[in-house]
């Protein structure tokens, strides 16, 4: 994880901030340092800080521990509630420096006031301290994973890389097929080191789907434009769709304009242990940019011939009269 400083500061937002008000400043700082879009050097480590920001702070568990720990809220257990470091259980001022050996070849310093040394340790790590060394399970940690529509739907084995505090890190992932936006996938074990030789925690990747340029995904379900010819659409067709499946056949009824929805049940997002999503294909009705004179003609004759009037529909969907 990127050490981002200060959270709220991170994102711009005050520390009574609701969760509207801390996605509102995510989205916004997240699309100005995009690695993607922001070339500028520094961009993606402010990027890697807002991210680690917001995963925080938008997790009401996490951004209480954060609020009442502070920069160690990492290593303080979850089931942990006792005093914030710097004060006493009365809120007094007298402190004392805890040297905490974190398994990781150093020391953190935890500063706790009016708090016995033998007590703090052993209720803060569970009976864990043993002979000036404590001993706790690391802490379970979170880092995001884009993915294409198409990787989703089909999911496998996929190798990524994180960059983490100490660097560049590769791990042997297995993607369900039909992942979804949001979804965790658990890494056991790989999480944040454990205190004095303690079990390290888990790694939660969470899965954000990349936008398409033909793919809407909600949920399970996806939806994709259809073009179809004004005479497919008028009289009926049978026509390809793409989806990320492979392409696939879909009839068209005739009396189809822009913007109808047709369902292919079935053919969404799989679900392993249940149903999986639909298709929708959503037609569009197009028109050649460019008539040759021979589509010119046909075209006046069935304006002359036609008592279509798109400006004038019925509650019904036809057209009235000219």
């Amino acid at each position: 994880m990127a050490t981002a400083g200060d959270y709220y500061q991170v994102l711009g937002v005050d520390r009574s901030a609701g969760q509207q008000a801390i996605q509102r400043a995510y989205r916004k700082l997240a699309r100005r340092y995009h690695p993607d879009i922001n070339k500028d050097p520094g961009a993606e480590e402010r990027f890697k800080d807002i991210t680690e920001a917001y995963e925080v702070l938008s997790d009401e568990k996490k951004r209480a521990r954060y609020d009442r720990y502070g920069e160690h809220w990492r290593q303080v257990p979850e089931d942990y509630a006792g005093p914030m470091p710097g004060t006493g259980p009365s809120g007094g001022s007298g402190r004392r420096r805890v040297r905490v050996n974190t398994g990781r070849g150093g020391y953190d310093d935890l500063g706790f006031g009016g708090v016995g040394f033998d007590d703090l340790l052993g209720g803060l790590f569970g009976g864990g301290f043993r002979g000036g060394r404590v001993q706790a399970p690391g802490a379970d940690t979170e880092a995001e994973i884009e993915l294409g529509v198409e990787d989703a739907y089909a999911g496998g084995r996929r190798r990524i890389t994180l960059q983490t505090a100490s660097g560049p890190r590769s791990y042997e992932v297995d993607i369900p097929a039909g992942v979804t936006d949001g979804q965790r996938i658990r890494l056991a074990g790989q999480g944040a080191g454990g205190l004095g030789g303690g079990p390290r925690g888990d790694l939660y990747l969470v899965v954000r789907l990349a936008p398409h340029p033909r793919y809407r995904v909600d949920g399970r379900d996806i939806t994709v434009e259809l073009p179809v010819a004004p005479w497919e659409g008028a009289l009926g067709a049978s026509v390809p769709v793409d989806t990320p499946g492979g392409p696939v056949q879909v009839q068209v009824p005739p009396g189809s304009s822009t913007g109808r929805r047709l369902r292919l049940r079935g053919r969404g997002m799989p679900h392993p242990k249940g149903t999986p999503g639909d298709l929708y294909a959503e037609v569009k009705v197009a028109v050649p940019a460019r008539a040759s004179e021979t589509e010119q003609r046909l075209w006046k004759q069935l304006a002359a011939a036609s008592t279509f009037d798109p400006r004038r529909q019925s509650p019904g969907g036809k057209g009235g009269s000219r």
